[in-house]
């Protein structure tokens, strides 16, 4: 009897001693995980990648693929956002679904640090004409096709992750150097090669190079003002075959995620070439898939303008 009692107590002890162990080993663990760090566009998306490296978990509120004027969050996606330690959205009315979120914590609304392009009259009637329920808005959302502006979220950015892994302070600066650097180096290259031009126009189906347009001293024609979605008019249409003849455009330019039917009927009746130029709000499941940057879509599209604005 009595080494059976003896028995119990070592059993029970064994018990607790493997209890503290695997209580220990669980807040280990859990100490470990990543904080989840949440971002809207493709644009903060890779600048949070390049900052921050392995040190956190980047989720795409939108996911590879998806158009992010029109899409709308899942019950599962809005589970994943209650646990992010912080939240990047690009706000400036891209995002109308952000709206009716209520983040439990914290979320940085990124137009906020950034010099927004204001639509001039003509922009703003024909973005107003295609799309009443975007009407309010003056303002054009695309801010990250301006490298200073991209310039202005890579700090916000740091100064975050910095906060909430403060040990990984001079880790995320380093980053933050070479981002910067890249940033400039763009820069140079698109005054470089946008510089002599024999063509002044680009035309596109939606109004999303504003900034670029107005940074290298080009003009960008749309199809359908700032609404991707829009159905062009017959008179939106005679309009831009008009400016094709006008100004000699040789290449018209779509989107990813768009019907492109129209901007394509318009290339064959006007006898010009079309082709992809990417906004970089989101990006395609295969561009993810091949790794591709901001950088590298960049200067894609640098070779394609361009080429569409007879450059030398």
């Amino acid at each position: 009897m009595k080494k059976f009692k003896i028995v119990v107590v070592f059993l029970v002890v064994l018990l607790v001693v493997l209890e503290l162990f695997f209580s220990q080993k669980t807040e280990e663990k859990s100490s470990f995980e990543k904080p989840i760090v949440t971002v809207s566009t493709f644009a903060l998306y890779d600048i949070v990648k390049h900052i921050a490296g392995e040190s956190v978990e980047v989720v795409n509120i939108l996911p590879f693929g998806v158009d992010p004027h029109s899409f709308e969050p899942t019950p599962k996606l809005m589970a994943k956002l209650e646990k992010s330690a912080i939240v990047f959205y690009s706000g400036a009315g891209l995002e109308p679904w952000i709206e009716n979120m209520h983040f439990k914590t914290k979320a940085v609304d990124m137009s906020q640090f950034v010099s927004l392009r204001e639509l001039n009259a003509d922009e703003f009637e024909h973005h107003k004409h295609h799309d009443e329920q975007c009407a309010h808005n003056t303002v054009d959302p695309h801010y990250w096709l301006d490298f200073s502006n991209m310039k202005k979220l890579t700090v916000v950015i740091t100064e975050e992750l910095i906060r909430l892994l403060p040990d990984k302070k001079e880790y995320f600066l380093k980053n933050e150097a070479a981002y910067m650097s890249m940033l400039e180096k763009l820069d140079r290259n698109y005054k470089k090669y946008l510089h002599s031009c024999t063509i002044d126009t680009v035309i596109i189906n939606h109004n999303s190079l504003g900034y670029l347009a107005n940074k290298y001293h080009f003009h960008a024609e749309s199809l359908s003002g700032l609404s991707p979605e829009a159905d062009p008019t017959p008179k939106d249409i005679k309009r831009i075959l008009e400016e094709i003849e006008k100004d000699g455009v040789s290449t018209i330019f779509f989107e990813n995620f768009v019907n492109s039917k129209a901007i394509k009927t318009i290339a064959e009746d006007a006898h010009v070439s079309f082709d992809v130029i990417e906004p970089l709000a989101n990006i395609t499941a295969d561009e993810a898939a091949a790794g591709m940057t901001y950088e590298l879509l960049m200067y894609k599209n640098l070779e394609k303008l361009s080429k569409a604005l007879m450059c030398n």
